[in-house]
């Protein structure tokens, strides 16, 4: 018996090497004008074990080894890295040669199971959503921004009706919590029911359970492979069917003009429609929820930092005749939220130090990209060209001090910040949560007012400190794919403001 295993032992490893020679014999090589390319040992995988670990350190050893741009085997794709932001726009504004949309579409697809927007049973429909993007926009971004601050403060009333005195919970349950009940409110429209604060917490709940394994959909994963996840994603598409969205009260223009839309689309089934609601919903909160959290941890972490954004606060609703706290409430325009400077830059920098967004773009043919100083670089068709932020945003050379917190970085001379420089260079480029480009978040100046509307009533309804003597981490699972989790919660308390203040 241990002779037969030994020699299967033997036979398997044979294999396995005969495998890895195989590999280095057949794989991909280099050709010339092309830029170094990093294949790794390990069949299919190439270096994706080592890049998922920690991609700024291991993208950063790379360049100190291959210089500014190089190709690297990940996972059975190759993606050519351009590490030097003053390279950046040389890719961001390619959008003939270098394309998304088709990329994106199919992660999409199979990740919401909602049908491909590109196909031609549905003419000029991703062209049309496209359109609906100026609801995120202007007057209605004005609009919206107002709901959502009305909503965020029926919500802390609701908190203020509960804490008598120090509430203790966990912060990034609060955060999400508070974030996606507005959100939903603001978008979708009120359940009616009598339970329909409980009807949003169910939602949210399967929200929660389905996001957690998001990182693994967007990889390709089969969905049947992630246990439950299928089911609740379908029960999460289920509300939002047309005879369950029909009794939602209020809501904003873009969902009912993205309503109005499907229904013009015979093809597109009942569960279809469903579906994109859903996507959009993901789109809406996913991210945002944990920028807020890092806000609100980074101000409470920093008593001095939350010190100045509350007497920011609270100078500009005296000057605007406004009072504070609970029973009270507060109304700002679009021009005296911008003037929040430190507020922003408070914002800002939470956004730099949290956010892990890879920005990708697919090489629609063979073609020689120019670039920077008479350089240029041989990419591929079916490649991908990438750009990984969290590099730049970590550059010690831009940000002096890269791994501490501080929240008036973006504020100079009591103004907003927005020259930074590297090699004595101006940068276009050095703040980069929301993408680039034309795939830059639609939605982003909502999502930014959304995070500064919470963090204002916050703390002019509360008095708040963070209990848990520990410092949190990134949740690594989702580097790449937008704003990372923290790697546990912690306890916070806080309790309503005196009126005499």
């Amino acid at each position: 018996m241990a002779s037969c295993d030994l020699s299967l032992l033997c036979t398997s490893g044979l294999a396995i090497a005969t495998a890895l020679l195989l590999w280095a014999a057949i794989g991909r090589r280099r050709k010339a004008g092309e830029p170094p390319l990093i294949n790794g040992w390990i069949p299919f995988l190439g270096k994706a074990l080592s890049f998922m670990k920690d991609p700024s350190t291991f993208l950063l050893s790379q360049q100190q080894k291959f210089g500014n741009v190089f190709t690297i085997h990940l996972a059975g794709r190759y993606y050519t890295f351009f590490m030097d932001p003053f390279q950046f726009v040389y890719i961001i504004r390619n959008s003939k040669q270098l394309g998304f949309q088709e990329f994106a579409d199919k992660m999409i697809s199979r990740t919401f199971d909602v049908p491909s927007i590109l196909s031609t049973k549905f003419p000029e429909l991703n062209e049309n959503l496209h359109r609906m993007y100026q609801y995120l926009q202007g007057k209605s971004l004005d609009t919206l921004s107002e709901d959502m601050m009305k909503n965020l403060q029926q919500i802390f009333e609701r908190k203020c009706s509960q804490a008598t005195d120090w509430e203790a919970e966990k912060m990034y349950k609060f955060c999400c919590s508070v974030m996606f009940e507005a959100s939903f409110i603001t978008l979708y429209g009120r359940v009616p029911a009598a339970d329909g604060h409980k009807v949003i917490s169910e939602i949210r709940d399967k929200f929660t359970k389905f996001d957690a394994n998001f990182p693994y959909l967007a990889l390709g994963i089969p969905v049947e492979l992630l246990g439950a996840t299928k089911k609740v994603r379908k029960e999460l598409i289920h509300h939002f069917s047309y005879q369950n969205m029909t009794k939602w009260l209020g809501g904003s223009e873009v969902i009912q003009a993205r309503k109005d839309l499907f229904e013009k689309y015979e093809l597109l089934t009942v569960y279809d429609k469903a579906a994109h609601h859903f996507t959009f919903l993901w789109a809406s909160v996913a991210n945002t929820i944990p920028a807020t959290f890092w806000a609100m941890y980074y101000l409470l972490r920093h008593p001095e930092a939350l010190a100045v954004v509350r007497d920011e606060i609270d100078h500009l609703l005296q000057s605007t005749g406004q009072k504070k706290g609970p029973g009270y409430n507060i109304h700002l325009t679009r021009e005296q939220l911008d003037n929040l400077v430190y507020l922003e830059s408070a914002v800002n920098e939470s956004l730099r130090m949290s956010s892990s967004s890879i920005n990708l773009r697919l090489c629609q043919e063979d073609f020689i990209l120019k670039l920077d100083g008479n350089q240029e670089a041989t990419l591929r068709k079916g490649d991908f060209v990438a750009l990984y932020p969290p590099t730049l945003h970590m550059d010690p050379e831009v940000y002096e001090d890269p791994k501490k917190y501080k929240f008036d970085r973006y504020i100079e001379n009591g103004k907003k910040k927005t020259t930074f420089y590297k090699r004595g260079r101006k940068l276009k480029y050095f703040l980069m949560p929301f993408g680039s480009g034309s795939t830059k978040c639609p939605g982003r100046f909502f999502a930014v007012n959304e995070i500064k509307l919470f963090l204002i009533l916050f703390v002019t309804h509360f008095d708040a400190e963070i209990v848990e003597n520990k410092n949190l981490g990134f949740d690594n699972s989702r580097m790449g794919l937008g704003i990372l989790l923290p790697d546990s919660d912690i306890a916070f308390r806080y309790k309503l403001k005196s009126l005499e203040e």
